[in-house]
């Protein structure tokens, strides 16, 4: 005679209230504070013939790496 055997999996735990709560804020208070921060340095030095293209490179160039850090958190 056969017998089937079946395997019961336990349920999934909920994420730690870290993980859950305090891990997103803080990934967002530090991606907005770099964000703001390198963004405010770039328009410190006023350089002839930069106009709106060195602030906005700076803010374009910043982004990308954020979001590679703090994306998938």
């Amino acid at each position: 005679k056969e017998v089937m055997t079946i395997e019961v999996q336990p349920k999934p735990q909920q994420p730690h209230i870290y993980e859950r709560y305090i891990q997103p804020l803080v990934a967002e208070l530090l991606g907005t504070a770099a964000f703001v921060f390198i963004g405010c340095l770039s328009v410190l030095e006023e350089t002839e013939g930069t106009g709106k293209l060195q602030p906005a490179l700076a803010h374009g160039l910043v982004l990308g790496p954020l979001i590679s850090a703090l994306g998938d958190i």
